[in-house]
């Protein structure tokens, strides 16, 4: 029997981010996890380099990969929706790990070793997994970050409160490397092309 997993990951693409908010560039969910992707890669060799860690990059790309598969079938909540109160949140939770049973059992049976971890996303507390998955989740977070100082630098205060916010949280994470991505390379997000040109010459 045919396995339709990598379809419906490639669906991906059609479930919309940021569905509340006045956009003036859209964004999906396959574009939102390579995004993840490049910033949980940025942020393990951050450690690696400047913090002296051992972090596996490349595992954590993978995972970044994965990270929000199951909103094929859920959809993208929005967080206000999401967290409007903790029944709402439990229930969610529930509905998201009904979906990433139902995902994961579309994988073909000798892979599914391979890409349980990746779906259901629960790893061991303590594990290099979970060293990894708060990368991961961190970097999701700054990608919504730099979506605000995207849509900013546009004209559009519709994210100005929802980077106030997200801005909390990132210093609530008290991560290292996420301090100094920001210190370092979050303010070329609201120049124009021309600006960061200026900055090669």
């Amino acid at each position: 029997m045919d396995s339709p997993f990598i379809a419906y990951m490639y669906r991906l693409r059609y479930i919309e981010r940021w569905s509340l908010m006045r956009n003036t560039t859209r964004e999906n969910v396959a574009e939102h996890s390579y995004h993840v992707g490049l910033l949980a890669h940025m942020l393990c060799e951050i450690g690696n380099a400047v913090f002296g860690r051992s972090l596996n990059a490349d595992r954590a790309v993978t995972m970044a990969l994965f990270h929000d598969a199951t909103e094929v079938f859920t959809g993208d909540i929005p967080t206000p929706v999401k967290h409007h109160n903790p029944k709402m949140l439990a229930n969610f939770r529930e509905i998201e790990a009904l979906a990433a049973e139902r995902l994961l059992s579309m994988v073909p049976e000798p892979l599914q070793s391979a890409y349980a971890p990746l779906v259901m996303g629960s790893p061991a507390a303590g594990s290099e997994q979970a060293d990894l998955l708060a990368m991961v989740k961190a970097a999701d977070l700054l990608d919504a970050y730099m979506k605000c100082l995207s849509e900013l630098s546009s004209g559009n205060r519709e994210f100005a409160v929802a980077k106030g916010q997200i801005e909390l949280k990132l210093t609530g994470l008290q991560m290292p490397e996420v301090d100094w991505f920001l210190t370092h390379m979050a303010d070329s997000f609201s120049k124009t092309l021309d600006e960061l040109s200026e900055n090669e010459a």
